[in-house]
């Protein structure tokens, strides 16, 4: 299947709506599934926001755009769908029984295609009658901005299931990272959650506070990565000093195996983050708001410079 038409996102909390309005600025019909009526009210708010966005992206609708439907039905919303991209909370035994009631509602050649931010396909088809159309197709948040994708096929992924969501990926104008092997988190959050162990380890040892810390890693290494990336600055800096200060500096960086006490604190505390007001820092529904437009804004720039 490469021909892809149409297009059904299992899911519309933090991600769905985005996957869906890019799918559908690509030319595909789409259909965003939750039993929670609503939460597919919220989506269609989410879904007008993400198209300004894409607006302002200046990313063209190919054919015309294609439309976007709600449905609270799942065994409707699957009605001719070539690809169902699965968007429901990262649980995998709800995963697993959601592949399995599926199987039967969808055409034989049909893709199911996992926005896990970790699990590994082979565990998601285990069980399966058709475990070769099954794979990862991990969507950095928000979806709507970040042009990556991670494509994970598991040990009984067919190449063509593969090869047809590369050819998806480049269709909606993303850039397709294919692993060679799977490991948990792939490889975006396996080096996310590196930096944030060592991050968090540096605030819980007393050597900065967070608000240096946030503005240290912004314009220290986070605008430098943006423009040259890791491999690249290997060989922008010199590979013998960086193994001269890798030498002393690796043994004595963070190895923590469980979580940091800052921040398992602050959860047993309820401070969640943002969808409690409070985390790390306070939050009031207005500043959310300006967070949110601020840092779209800021994206969209990023991008527009990077590309």
């Amino acid at each position: 299947m490469t021909d892809f038409n149409r297009a059904t996102v299992l899911g519309t909390g933090t991600m769905g709506p985005g996957m869906g309005a890019v799918l559908a600025r690509a030319g595909l019909e789409v259909t965003l599934f939750d039993v929670n009526p609503e939460a597919l009210e919220r989506a269609r708010g989410m879904v007008g926001m993400v198209e300004g966005v894409l607006d302002r992206l200046e990313v063209p609708a190919q054919n015309g755009g294609g439309q976007i439907s709600y449905q609270s039905e799942r065994k409707a919303s699957l009605s001719g769908t070539d690809v169902v991209v699965e968007a429901v909370p990262e649980q995998l035994e709800l995963k697993r029984r959601l592949f399995t009631e599926i199987e039967e509602e969808i055409a034989p050649e049909a893709i199911i295609a996992s926005n896990t931010s970790g699990i590994p396909a082979t565990k998601l088809a285990e069980g399966l009658q058709r475990p070769e159309r099954v794979i990862g197709w991990h969507w950095s948040n928000p979806p709507h901005l970040i042009p990556m994708n991670e494509i994970i096929p598991g040990e009984r992924t067919s190449p063509q299931t593969t090869s047809a969501i590369q050819q998806l990926t480049r269709r909606i104008g993303y850039h397709p990272v294919t692993l060679k092997k799977e490991v948990p988190g792939f490889v975006e959050n396996r080096v996310l959650y590196a930096i944030m162990r060592e991050c968090l380890a540096l605030v819980d040892e007393g050597v900065i506070d967070i608000e240096g810390l946030d503005l240290n890693v912004k314009w220290g290494i986070g605008y430098k990565l943006a423009v040259v990336p890791p491999i690249q600055l290997l060989d922008m800096a010199g590979l013998d000093i960086y193994t001269s200060v890798a030498g002393y500096l690796n043994p004595d960086l963070s190895d923590e195996k469980g979580v940091s006490k800052t921040a398992t604190e602050l959860k047993e505390q309820g401070r969640l983050g943002i969808k409690t007001g409070g985390g790390f820092f306070d939050y009031t529904p207005e500043r959310t708001k300006e967070l949110q437009q601020q840092r779209a804004a800021a994206l969209v720039a990023v991008r527009k410079a990077l590309d």
